[in-house]
């Protein structure tokens, strides 16, 4: 099972730059034309939020016309730029989104991995939360096939990343995620956006994968009081694949190849 993981395009109004300096649908464009000529094609095409950068019903049309050559089923989480009940009329069609309250799925239908998503917005602000009914849902939907290989969804990382500034908007009682996830190990990856940052650390007992933006890059600066800063670089997207008794891997693929093919050497 071949999983395509896209993050936080940010998609404006055409017409509009994301923060009026970057194209950021032009690079989402890019990214699913990316997606589209994968071979072999992915099984399945995921998002770690921020799809919108206003959650306008613009934005949103657009989102979804740029989506439109993807072929395969697409899941999709909100992220602190996304508004929880416009991204609810959008995806409605997708088959995916609950009718009422927050935006939590279990998916299963799309081959030997599940894939459960979590909604932990807080509206009106830009740090996620994981509160105890989140924590008694995720238990409940792990609990149906504890032996199922399963990713989780979420936008802010639960964990601080090092860089201060935006560690401040992460997702706080990350330890209650950790003790759910601590006691099923077929939970094969935890996977968010969020920091426009490509990371890999241990958390709950599992990997935790921060997938990178497709519009720009959060600056990695390390010192405590760095100054907040992006640039613009190569953009990229994660590509989980699971191969049965050999497990989850996961290779982060830029958006542009690059040169080549070029002979092997």
């Amino acid at each position: 099972m071949l999983i395509a993981h896209l993050s936080d395009p940010h998609v404006c109004a055409p017409g509009e730059l994301y923060q009026g300096l970057v194209d950021s649908n032009g690079m989402f464009e890019a990214a699913v034309r990316r997606v589209t000529a994968l071979d072999p094609a992915p099984d399945l095409v995921i998002m770690t939020g921020d799809i919108t950068e206003h959650a306008t019903e613009a934005e949103y049309a657009h989102a979804l016309s740029l989506l439109a050559p993807i072929r395969q089923p697409i899941l999709a989480i909100p992220g602190n730029h996304d508004e929880r009940e416009a991204f609810r009329r959008a995806f409605a069609g997708h088959g995916f989104v609950p009718p009422v309250g927050p935006l939590h799925f279990v998916a299963g239908a799309f081959g030997p991995v599940r894939v459960i998503g979590l909604d932990i917005s807080v509206p009106g602000h830009h740090h996620g939360d994981i509160d105890a009914a989140t924590v008694a849902w995720l238990e409940a939907a792990i609990a149906t096939e504890p032996d199922r290989p399963t990713l989780i969804m979420l936008h802010q990382p639960p964990v601080e990343t090092g860089i201060g500034f935006i560690d401040a908007y992460r997702c706080f009682n990350g330890e209650r995620l950790a003790a759910v996830i601590s006691r099923y190990p077929t939970v094969e990856r935890v996977l968010c956006g969020h920091v426009h940052r490509h990371m890999s650390m241990r958390f709950g007992g599992t990997m935790l994968q921060i997938a990178p933006s497709t519009a720009s890059s959060i600056a990695l600066r390390l010192a405590p009081d760095a100054e907040p800063a992006s640039f613009v670089e190569p953009p990229a997207l994660l590509l989980h694949h699971w191969r049965g008794p050999a497990g989850l891997a996961t290779h982060y693929l830029p958006i542009d190849p690059g040169a080549g093919p070029l002979p092997f050497f």
